[in-house]
């Protein structure tokens, strides 16, 4: 039986010099690679060199950090942030984890859908799209009119009226 293996999980060593660097390409990385390991689904741990533990989350948090300043829009607002503060020690806390990662999911997959029908609403939309259509049924048209062309089939009527008239062939004589 032929069971589909998980992708091996890369891993990351930070070092006292505060650089990361990749075992399984035996390279130095930057948090921007590291973002892009997250942006491609990639699984990595990131282990601190000297006494292995788990710094991912911390790495994790600094590449928000990172997006929240750069400007590009900002997901975590003041106020959920000091909202977010508010639960730690609280004895909810726990079940706000399990909720966000819940939502968050739940958003991802709707947030997949509304991307298809937007899709579809501006393929349907698409100046480009619309010309194509255009162009294709000024086409029919104009071939409809062109000699030899069949709109009704009287095209095809007078051309058989037209063999009527022409000179016997030999089949013809043979009747």
């Amino acid at each position: 039986m032929v069971t589909e293996r998980e992708p091996e999980v890369r891993i990351l060593r930070k070092y006292t010099n505060r650089r990361l660097y990749d075992t399984s390409r035996s390279c130095y990385v930057t948090l921007e690679d590291v973002k892009e390991l997250v942006l491609n689904s990639e699984p990595f741990q990131v282990l601190d060199s000297k006494t292995g533990n788990d710094l991912t989350r911390n790495i994790l948090l600094q590449i928000i950090s990172e997006q929240e300043g750069e400007g590009h829009g900002t997901l975590l607002t003041n106020q959920v942030l000091q909202q977010l503060i508010r639960f730690y020690g609280d004895s909810m806390q726990g079940m706000m984890s399990q909720y966000l990662e819940q939502s968050i999911a739940a958003f991802l997959e709707h947030q997949e859908r509304i991307r298809e029908q937007m899709q579809s609403m501006i393929g349907a939309a698409n100046p480009l799209t619309m010309m194509n259509k255009i162009a294709d049924q000024n086409m029919a048209v104009w071939n409809m009119f062109q000699p030899g062309a069949s709109r009704t089939g009287a095209a095809d009527s007078s051309a058989k009226a037209d063999d009527s008239d022409a000179e016997p062939t030999e089949k013809d004589s043979d009747k």
